[in-house]
């Protein structure tokens, strides 16, 4: 395991949950699977407390338990940890698809890793009573919010419950369920109005299906290639052609199973998209013909059968990536010599010089340069004409594109631990700044409730010096701008991940 991976596992660890979380996890990251009696032995804490922490650890799915040779270990998932930095993207999904209720119901679920369906009704009721008191939804409404959740399978019944936490070895199998119990409405009703009652869903808990969001993100990431590759009419139809994918090919198939023509013409049809509808057979043949690779046709029965290569598809993506990280580290010419290489898989220095067009010695210190980096290899090849003469090697540079790919996540797993710590660091050293901003906000919202006249509302804002919001107005815009760079590096980890997922396959 890469040191920066545990590195950022950790302070996400103790962002999230705390330095008493993170002192347990430290030693999990650092052994990879641990009993209980080791970690004791490893951490400075009680053995009720270790214990404590791993019910939370299994709680929220960043440890899993493991039996061998009569003992019981845990073994800690680095990949769940690392899904809380897209918690913001799971949220922001769900919103726009199923409204703000289902956004605060998934918040809800992210925060306490598992619960009831009717708890979690009644909590996204109160909260919305103090937030949207004007467009109060009913538990009517907020019910099949949570059934759209569970129908289009965001949510998923939990194995982990407090009764099974007790009992770490019925925790192994996994189970994908989605069946919703039938509510009391009455009784939610009367839940919500803080009258106790029984709404038939005791000991049925949901957890977030976070394997179904992975999912979206990675068709999202392939919708948004096709548009930007062609126009808005073609990433729609990928967008359809990956939802007819999933009624006939298991979710992470490497490639999907035929698409017939029939079935694209018929979902095209049902959405309001004229230009797409009237040139159809031409936007399949361009995204064939792409050298993208995402479409490929597999048979001519019935106008045509199409698959869909995600393994080529996410290849090709990659490829990309990689090209744009080098443009933007070494320059256009260290770009151009990268694809070169890629393009001609083997190739000697002086064929790099050549058709490159770029000076000799510029285009040998940018090639050593990649090399040095390595975003290039070299191998050398010998070669003999006599068996006396003197051995004759050629230096030939390629791509090694596993070897870049692992070598880019773990620089991606560096740069959001230092995104994370600057960004911690701007909070701790102005923390009394921005306390004070937020009781200032806090007073003048106070104020205006209670009809404050202005006056009285500007002595509040000149509570703070014009010096102390201009360095506030700085502050804010450095921890803006290193949110949004955790959010791109991550776009970018994502990326590779689902090329390395590919591979494995």
């Amino acid at each position: 395991m890469s040191i920066y991976l545990c590195k950022l596992c950790s302070v996400l660890l103790l962002e999230h949950f705390g330095p008493v979380v993170q002192t347990v996890g430290d030693d999990l990251l650092k052994y990879d699977r641990r009993s209980l009696r080791a970690i004791k032995a490893a951490v400075n804490l009680p053995l009720n407390k270790i214990k404590e922490v791993m019910c939370v650890l299994i709680k929220y799915g960043f440890v899993e338990h493991s039996k061998n040779d009569k003992l019981n270990e845990y073994i800690i998932v680095h990949e769940r940890i690392l899904m809380i930095l897209r918690y913001p993207r799971y949220m922001f999904f769900v919103k726009s698809l199923l409204g703000d209720e289902a956004e605060i119901m998934l918040e809800e679920l992210l925060r306490r890793g598992y619960e009831t369906a009717s708890k979690i009704i009644v909590k996204t009721y109160q909260r919305e009573k103090q937030l949207l008191s004007d467009r109060q939804q009913p538990v009517e409404i907020l019910k099949e919010k949570f059934e759209s959740l569970v129908k289009h399978q965001f949510l998923m019944r939990s194995i982990i419950t407090p009764a099974a936490l007790e009992d770490p070895i019925d925790l192994n199998v996994e189970k994908l369920d989605f069946s919703f119990p039938d509510l009391n409405l009455l009784a939610l009703s009367r839940m919500a109005n803080g009258i106790a009652a029984n709404p038939g869903d005791n000991n049925i808990y949901w957890r977030i299906n976070f394997d179904r969001f992975t999912q979206d993100i990675r068709d999202q990431i392939m919708v948004s290639a096709i548009t930007k590759r062609f126009d808005d009419n073609a990433g729609e139809l990928m967008r359809q052609m990956l939802n007819l994918m999933y009624l006939r090919t298991a979710e992470w198939r490497a490639t999907s199973n035929p698409i017939p023509y029939v079935e694209i013409k018929d979902a095209v049809r049902k959405l309001k998209y004229p230009m797409l509808i009237q040139h159809l057979d031409q936007y399949l043949c361009l995204i064939e013909e792409d050298t993208c690779q995402f479409l490929k046709r597999v048979g001519d029965s019935g106008g045509g059968q199409f698959s869909i290569n995600m393994k080529q598809a996410f290849t090709q993506l990659t490829w990309t990536t990689l090209e744009n990280i080098v443009l933007e580290r070494f320059g256009s010419k260290a770009a151009r010599i990268f694809r070169l290489v890629r393009t001609r898989k083997y190739v000697e220095q002086e064929q790099i010089q050549q058709l490159a067009m770029i000076p000799a010695k510029e285009a040998k210190h940018l090639t050593y340069t990649l090399l040095q980096e390595n975003y290039i290899h070299v191998q050398e090849l010998k070669k003999t004409t006599v068996s006396n003469a003197p051995t004759k090697i050629f230096f030939l540079f390629h791509i090694d594109l596993d070897q870049v790919v692992g070598m880019e996540i773990s620089h991606c797993y560096h740069a959001l631990y230092n995104t994370i710590q600057r960004r911690d660091h701007e909070n701790t050293v102005n923390k009394r700044m921005i306390e004070k901003h937020l009781r200032v906000q806090t007073l003048t919202s106070n104020l205006k409730e209670h009809g404050a006249t202005e006056e009285q509302l500007n002595d509040i804002a000149e509570m703070m010096t014009p010096s102390e919001k201009l360095e506030l107005g700085k502050v804010q815009d450095i921890i803006k701008k290193l949110g949004a760079s955790e959010l791109q590096i991550d776009e970018t980890l994502f990326l590779l991940t689902m090329y390395s997922r590919y591979q494995e396959k």
